[in-house]
């Protein structure tokens, strides 16, 4: 069932934390980008927390009411958390009581059970820092960078639309710029919504704020590509704008014929 399927309630979520591979720091920027998509019923965070690395998520466990499954690392180089976060993620997801499961790591080995969950119709949404690599960002409906989490990005752009860009523009430009050549209408003119989900399809880890703005129309419009329509209790509308004329080309001039010389006498 997918977290989209059933509008007569909120989406039931299962949130499984890599602690080894996230940091505690976003734990109050997640839980709130996780409350946007639904309820987390299922709270549960997996790793070694005798390490002092994931020492820090032990810290706030409570504040969050989060399930510690602690994993004690007995052999070097076998991650027994990844292996416990799998086998539970199949249980909760064949007892169909979820609609959506956020996976929390930026570890690519969790590529496979994204995939596999939602073969099963259930939406995945990831969470991870931009390190993650493409194959599992890609294999969920939804991907969220985790430095747009952090506390300091989150104060930065509350009293501003705008914040310190994780990436370049121009590459937000170039990501429209296909989009819109997809958005095929006969007079080039597109609802800015339905703009929006037509890049989450192409790209699910693409967030305004990783370009540094909170909203997409903020975006579209520091891009300067884009006539846009906003009208007073309508829906936003934008369209490419129109190519400057390319300016015309000057003939190049004529030769003149040379001089006949005059005879000679």
């Amino acid at each position: 069932m997918s977290a989209t399927a059933r509008p007569d309630r909120t989406p039931r979520l299962a949130v499984l934390i890599d602690a080894d591979n996230a940091s505690s720091k976003i734990a109050d920027g997640l839980f709130e980008e996780i409350a946007k998509i639904g309820e987390a019923s299922v709270r549960r965070i997996y790793g070694d927390f005798s390490n002092q690395r994931s020492k820090g998520w032990a810290d706030i466990l409570a504040r969050h009411a989060i399930i510690p499954q602690q994993q004690f690392a007995y052999t070097q180089g076998k991650n027994a958390s990844d292996i416990t976060l799998v086998i539970d993620a199949m249980d909760l997801l064949h007892s169909g009581r979820f609609d959506g499961f956020c996976l929390v790591s930026s570890d690519s080995d969790f590529t496979r059970l994204a995939a596999r969950i939602r073969e099963q119709g259930v939406d995945v949404y990831g969470f991870g820092e931009q390190k993650t690599p493409e194959s599992f960002r890609q294999a969920c409906r939804r991907f969220i960078y985790t430095e747009n989490l952090l506390p300091e990005r989150i104060t930065a752009g509350e009293d501003d639309a705008r914040s310190t860009p994780l990436a370049k523009p121009q590459e937000a430009a170039d990501l429209f710029k296909r989009v819109i050549d997809q958005m095929d209408t006969e007079d080039g003119w597109v609802n800015l919504g339905t703009f929006g989900k037509q890049i989450q399809n192409l790209s699910s880890d693409f967030d305004p704020r990783t370009y540094g703005y909170k909203k997409l129309s903020d975006l579209v419009r520091s891009t300067d590509l884009f006539e846009v329509d906003d009208p007073e209790g309508g829906s936003v509308r934008i369209r490419l704008k129109p190519r400057p004329a390319q300016r015309r080309r000057r003939a190049p001039a004529r030769r003149s014929s040379p001089r006949s010389k005059p005879a000679a006498s």
